[in-house]
């Protein structure tokens, strides 16, 4: 998904309105972090007046929202989906709050593709700690060196290659991984397109 720039505006949007103070680069900053550490963030850094369940919860509820509208799937996602999960069993090891994990698979109809499904808010610590990825392993029934995360961010791409998972870089132009994210990765991709032919690659 391209969720990033969403995610962005909605809290950017809901810090300046409830009289916190965003700057440039929280954004970046808060990619990869789980529910409980974003909504921590902007209340101590952001200063948004709130406790961070509230904070949480509205932005969320906003999300929720804009998804409904239209769900933001990067040009050839759901190819790319439908053509793995017939060779290989698939997981997903997300930042995103549990209820929009859910909703996004519900509303692209992709839900029975995936065997296993993971939270950073379901495990101790959000990306770029390992957490997220090892539990996906663990439903998958896979030891993590057999598995391959992929991954456009840099706090995704060191999760993944901290839990041990090969890792096929797609970056996106809005948000670049810095050189030394990248070089952690195994392959470098420019689209989703290239994604089967990586993966067999790997394999």
């Amino acid at each position: 998904m391209d969720s990033e720039p969403v995610w962005a505006r909605v809290r950017e949007d809901f810090t300046i309105e409830s009289g916190g103070r965003w700057h440039e680069g929280a954004a970046e900053e808060m990619m990869g972090m789980s529910s409980v550490e974003w909504s921590r963030y902007m209340r101590d850094s952001l200063q948004v007046p709130m406790e961070p369940e509230e904070i949480s919860a509205a932005v969320v509820d906003r999300i929720d929202q804009r998804y409904r509208e239209r769900v933001p799937l990067l040009p050839g996602a759901e190819e790319a989906v439908r053509a793995t999960a017939e060779r290989w069993p698939l997981g997903v090891a997300s930042s995103a709050n549990r209820p929009l994990i859910d909703l996004v698979l519900e509303l692209t109809g992709l839900t029975p593709l995936f065997r296993a499904t993971v939270s950073s808010e379901e495990v101790p610590r959000g990306k770029p700690a390992p957490d997220v990825y090892l539990e996906a392993a663990r439903q998958l029934e896979l030891d993590p060196p057999r598995c391959a995360a992929v991954e456009d961010s840099a706090n995704g791409i060191r999760s993944a290659a901290a839990a041990g998972l090969r890792v096929v870089a797609i970056p996106r132009p809005e948000f670049p991984p810095p050189e030394d994210a990248l070089r952690k990765a195994d392959g470098v991709l420019g689209s989703l397109n290239e994604l089967v032919g990586a993966l067999e690659a790997l394999a």
